[in-house]
């Protein structure tokens, strides 16, 4: 399963989005609650869902909520909840997912459960948030992708031109295959 982490972030998630909807594959997009709040952000997100791809809860920021108390977990929940609510724009979309920021579960994972998101662990990723250089990502895609294991790669959290890139290149192989 094709994951995408951090977004939605502007040119960079409409790009892989673009590279998505050309080939008619669905993927599941871990959305920060942050960056839907930003400018361009719930038009993104809207067009994710109408793409068919499938929600996953990241939380509201990029902080690891590791050691937070249960309370601070749930709070942050209802509000990332109650913005994702705001960037659909009346959307209807379930929210299937919950993935850690930074994989550090602590409480989480027992809460998601608790809002009925199924927690979404990740080991097989791209290392795209090191370098953007499109052979080398195109390398690692192709070495994470395990069948029946999900690959995670990133829209978001800074500069995602080569993970579109590899992805155009790796899947295309793909469905010749």
């Amino acid at each position: 399963a094709l994951t995408c982490d951090d977004g939605p972030n502007g040119r960079h998630t409409i790009a892989i989005l673009d590279v998505l909807r050309e080939r008619g594959i669905r993927a599941v997009f871990a959305v920060v609650g942050e960056q839907i709040r930003r400018p361009g952000g719930p038009q993104i997100l809207q067009r994710i869902v109408r793409d068919g791809h499938l929600l996953c809860a990241h939380g509201m920021t990029f902080d690891d909520m590791g050691d937070w108390s249960p309370d601070a977990v749930r709070a942050d929940i209802d509000e990332f909840l109650a913005t994702l609510r705001y960037g659909l724009g009346g959307l209807d979309a379930p929210l299937y997912y919950f993935r850690a920021p930074n994989g550090n579960w602590g409480r989480t994972a027992h809460i998601a459960v608790e809002y009925g998101m199924q927690p979404l662990g990740v080991v097989n990723t791209i290392g795209d948030w090191r370098d953007q250089d499109p052979d080398l990502l195109a390398t690692r895609l192709r070495q994470a992708m395990k069948p029946g294991q999900v690959v995670l790669a990133h829209d978001g959290g800074g500069d995602r031109s080569g993970t579109a890139a590899a992805f155009a290149t790796v899947l295309d192989e793909r469905i010749a295959e």
